[in-house]
Formats: structure tokens, C-alpha cells, sequence
């Protein structure tokens, strides 16, 4: 009989006892945690499934590719308070945009959402300061509740005490819901910083409250069309009606400048009445 040495017999040691504790009650409980320290634990979370089959599932805590999936600085985002929807005003819109779509006036500081009948809802935002606001179309792709923030490369080397990943809270920038607009790094998103809203800060993406994007959030379907521009066009005044004609018979062009209404001659400067010493020696003297 072969010899078996005692580091390799230590190794079936543990094989079989493991076998021998998993075929018992605690079979249903799925991997020993004592056993991930004996033989190791990939990237990817291996579970047993009842019908004694595996699966690998990925960490949902790292997105694939990430420096922060390699162990980069990760950051606590914070808690996750419910937040009730607040609807805004809704304001008259005289524009020829499709209803159901999206409409950011940047020089404004708004977003609209358009309804029908004329009327959209106006929401206050925060848009890209100089250097980075766009213009343009997009659709939105995704929506996500507490989402986590990856701030790209260019952005961390503009300030390096960003992290490389922060969980979704309230200490993160991106606040309680995103839009994300295509395949952009653009989103509409909400905020920890109220002050922001109506200013020119992000680097281009729009700000909202956050109270404002949960209620934006539930309006808008993925697929939504969403217009950017730098103004909208303004409205059309009504045009006057003609001037009626004049006594003559003859219209009065419509072009042409109201007659000064006509003045009146003045009327006789009336003599100064006489003050009170003045009339008591008239009255004297005819005494």
C-alpha cells in the first residue's frame, strides 16, 4: 500500500469530513463557511442549489470591469430613506414637442415633461457649468432607485479625493433615482446637494430634487424621448386686429402709427386771487 504523506492526507481529511457534514442536516444550509476558508473562494459565489446542482452568481456589490471590482476605494453611500414623489406646477407649453417626452431648457434651468392638451409639468434642475452642457436627443435606458456612482477616470484626476465606487445613499451624488440618457455617461438623476439646483455645476448631467425625480421617474417609461437645447423658441403674440376704417371711407393701414389724440387751445390764465392782507384793506377802504 502507497504511503500517503501528511499534507496531502490532511487535505482528504478535510474533503471527507466536509462530504460527511454537507450529506447531514445541514445540507439545506448550503456551503460550510468553514470550508471557503479551507479551499478558497473566487471572484464568483458558488452556492449549492437544493437539487444539489451549482451556479456561479456574480458579487452584485462591484460592477464587472471596475477598478473598484480589483479592490479599489470603495465608499459607503449611506442610508436609503423612502422619499415620497412630489409632483411640481404645471404650466402652459406652447411648443411642438410629442406629449409624453422630455424637454430640458438648459438656459432656463428647466425640465419639462410634456402632457397633452398644451401643459407640461416644470421641474427646476441643475445643468452642466461652462465647458460642459450639450445639446441634443437622446432616450432614456435605464432607471435605477439609489444608484451606485462610478466616477470616470477624467473626473478623478480632476479631483482626486473621489472615490473610484460609492454605494447608493444619501451621501451620494446621483441621489434617490437616475435616468441614464443611451449609452451616455449623461443622466438625470437627483442630488445631496440642494443648493445646486437652478445653477450651472455638473459636469453634465441635470440635477433634480430628489422628492422631483422620484415623481419624474414615474411619468416617464424607458424608451422616452428626451430633447436638449439651449433655449426654448419664444412665444408667438397674438397679432391686433385692423383698425377700423376712417371717416373717409379708407382703412387705416394696419402698419401705420395711432394719430396723436388732438389738443385744445389753452384756456385764459385766470388772475391770482388776492391773499388775506389784501382783501382785509379792500375791505377797510370801502368802509
Amino acid at each position: 500500500m502507497r504511503r500517503v504523506d501528511g499534507k496531502r492526507g490532511g487535505v482528504l481529511l478535510l474533503a471527507l469530513l466536509a462530504s460527511v457534514a454537507w450529506a447531514g442536516p445541514t445540507r439545506a444550509q448550503g456551503w460550510p463557511s468553514w470550508a471557503d476558508d479551507a479551499f478558497g473562494r473566487g471572484r464568483m459565489e458558488l452556492r449549492r442549489d437544493f437539487d444539489g446542482g451549482r451556479r456561479a452568481e456574480p458579487r452584485r456589490d462591484l460592477e464587472p470591469g471596475s477598478s473598484a471590482a480589483a479592490g479599489g476605494d470603495v465608499r459607503d453611500g449611506g442610508g436609503r430613506p423612502e422619499i415620497a414623489p412630489v409632483a411640481p406646477a404645471t404650466v402652459a407649453f406652447e411648443h411642438d414637442f410629442p406629449a409624453n417626452s422630455i424637454v430640458i431648457d438648459t438656459g432656463a434651468r428647466a425640465l419639462y415633461y410634456v402632457l397633452p392638451d398644451k401643459r407640461a409639468y416644470r421641474y427646476a434642475i441643475s445643468v452642466g457649468r461652462e465647458g460642459f452642457n450639450w445639446t441634443g436627443t437622446e432616450k432614456i435606458s435605464r432607471k435605477q432607485a439609489w444608484p451606485d456612482w462610478y466616477p470616470p477616470a477624467e473626473m478623478r484626476e480632476r479631483d482626486p479625493k473621489l472615490p473610484e465606487k460609492m454605494t447608493g445613499g444619501v451621501k451620494n451624488p446621483l441621489g434617490a433615482m437616475a435616468l441614464y440618457l443611451g449609452d451616455t455617461l449623461y443622466r438625470i438623476h437627483g442630488t445631496n446637494d440642494v443648493k445646486s439646483i437652478g445653477q450651472a455645476q455638473s459636469s453634465g448631467c441635470f440635477r433634480m430634487l430628489n422628492a422631483a425625480v422620484l415623481h419624474l421617474a414615474a411619468q416617464a417609461e424607458i424608451g422616452t424621448a428626451v430633447t436638449v437645447v439651449a433655449s426654448l423658441p419664444a412665444r408667438q403674440e397674438i397679432g391686433r386686429a385692423p383698425a377700423p376704417p376712417a371717416a373717409g371711407g379708407q382703412a387705416q393701414p394696419a402698419s401705420a402709427a395711432p394719430s396723436p389724440p388732438p389738443t385744445t387751445s389753452p384756456a385764459a390764465t385766470a388772475e391770482p386771487l388776492p391773499d388775506y392782507r389784501s382783501l382785509r384793506n379792500f375791505a377797510l377802504e370801502r368802509r
